[in-house]
């Protein structure tokens, strides 16, 4: 293999550890985790959760299956994406939606919570 060539796998290989990351972070936002209960979750430290959805250090095996099994995905969740993915950043609205189902998660009321979701079905429906 070239330099070439191989700075190419690489580049490659990180891209790939940056969108586990980033999927990480994704379903630990949909389900109203914060990172420290996260890291508690899956026994390592806050900076070590940071840095895996940062893509900053590669998620082991073992590790990707606990967080797995942990956010209830299939491993395969973590690479969703990865064949069409253009590299583009997460826009505006896919912000919202996740900060909107994060900030769903964490509200005590069931009842709250169900006249949330009327409301938005109702939304919805508006033309």
């Amino acid at each position: 293999m070239n330099t070439t060539e191989l700075k190419r796998t690489t580049g490659r290989t990180q891209d790939i550890d940056r969108h586990v990351g980033a999927r990480i972070r994704e379903r630990r936002i949909m389900l109203g985790l914060t990172q420290q209960q996260l890291a508690d979750l899956i026994g390592v430290t806050y900076q070590q959760a940071h840095k895996y959805e940062r893509g900053i250090n590669r998620v082991s095996a073992g590790r990707l299956f606990e967080i797995a099994r942990v956010l209830s995905v299939p491993v395969s969740y973590f690479f969703e994406g990865l064949d069409n993915q253009s590299g583009r950043p997460v826009s505006q609205r896919e912000r919202m939606c996740l900060e909107l189902a994060r900030n769903f998660a964490q509200i005590p009321n069931e009842r709250h919570q169900e006249a949330l979701s009327q409301l938005a079905r109702a939304l919805a429906t508006q033309h």
